[in-house]
């Protein structure tokens, strides 16, 4: 067997077990061999969906099935390729300008929430709006909207460029800070120290945003605080369960796409925990090599991933050896949101709760 094959190249799901098995059998010859030995799964509850992002996905559901395609979305609706291209499959169209959709169409705001200036622009343009911007965020902007009307400046603790952070900050026509790093705060000019205010991007890693506002609070004294954290209870409760984890593990595997900043930070968290992570879209993402010596291996899946990605990987594990599957204990969530109106029998009408999404299956490597 020629090395190339046994470099640790990613592996679709028809061809994990397939590889793996000529990978023992090419130590006969004395050629290069994967060995990995036999070894646990344990299952991080909570993990996957939480109740913002099954209300995003639903509202597209809702709006394909009540006014047909297409349905514009702006932005990726939630940060997953795979939730992403099953709703394109099905006649939505992402787009990231309302300059791309027709005058008259049906558009839908992305979980991440939008700027009032796009708002507007909406408006202007005739569109059919549904907004999925998640309840929790849209918490956040409310507050942003109160504290410049009682001429506070607000700091914003995030990450530039995330859509999120955009649409918080476009709350405000001005008097808004980014923050992303304690250089951002030692190099932070405001009018008033005494009329100043901070939000957090409700993503974000739950101990970091700790250290950001205690230096906040030592460099400001007066800085009013929300009147709730704004991360949100889903990001806490999949980082505690990561927290709870790691340390039984000796690698960590986190279902989730790159763009995505809650799944990031779920892998950023498992590594600060001293556990070898990585952060997979799917079961072809993950490189046999990582298998090696591993004796317990923890899985986990940001906030806008399915849970039958997760399966999907716990299912190619167990081909390559796992003894066996724990789910760990943890907070059960029962969290939902209501539907804009439009898409329900009324304004009260919930979510229709997911725990998987339709996914196309990984073509077999070849």
């Amino acid at each position: 067997m020629s090395s190339e094959s046994l470099s640790g190249d990613a592996l679709s799901p028809a061809s994990f077990a397939t590889n793996l098995s000529r990978s023992k059998r090419a130590s006969a010859d004395g050629s290069e061999t994967l060995s990995v030995q036999a070894f646990d799964i344990l299952l991080a509850q909570p993990r996957g969906f939480c109740a913002g992002v099954d209300r995003a996905i639903d509202i597209v559901d809702r709006a394909l099935e009540q006014f047909g395609a297409p349905i514009y979305v702006r932005h990726e609706i939630v940060h997953n390729r795979f939730v992403v291209e099953g709703l394109r499959e099905r006649g939505a169209v992402f787009v990231e300008s309302l300059d791309d959709i027709p005058q008259g169409s049906t558009v839908v705001f992305s979980a991440h929430g939008v700027s009032k200036a796009v708002r507007r622009d909406a408006e202007q343009r005739g569109l059919k709006v549904f907004d999925a911007t998640c309840p929790l965020v849209t918490k956040v902007h409310v507050e942003v909207s109160k504290m410049r009307r009682d001429d506070f400046e607000v700091v914003m603790i995030g990450h530039a460029g995330h859509p999120e952070v955009e649409g918080t900050m476009g709350q405000a026509d001005a008097g808004i800070h980014l923050v992303e790093s304690l250089d951002d705060i030692r190099s932070l000019k405001v009018n008033d120290p005494n009329r100043l205010a901070y939000v957090t991007q409700t993503t974000l890693s739950v101990d970091d945003c700790a250290e950001i506002v205690a230096a906040l609070r030592k460099r400001f004294p007066n800085i009013a605080e929300p009147k709730k954290q704004d991360i949100c209870y889903a990001t806490q409760n999949r980082q505690d369960a990561v927290k709870f984890m790691a340390p039984q593990c000796d690698l960590v595997l986190v279902v989730g796409s790159a763009n995505s900043s809650n799944s990031n930070r779920l892998r950023e968290v498992a590594q600060k925990m001293g556990c070898d992570a990585h952060l997979v879209d799917r079961l072809d993402a993950v490189v046999p090599d990582w298998l090696i010596g591993r004796k317990r291996i923890g899985v986990t899946a940001g906030a806008s991933a399915p849970e039958s990605l997760v399966q999907e990987l716990v299912e190619g594990l167990k081909r390559l050896g796992a003894r066996g599957v724990t789910a760990l204990d943890g907070i059960q969530e029962d969290v939902s949101f209501p539907l804009p109106k439009g898409l329900g029998n009324s304004s009260t009408h919930f979510v229709r709760r997911r725990s998987t999404v339709r996914v196309r299956q990984a073509a077999p490597s070849r």
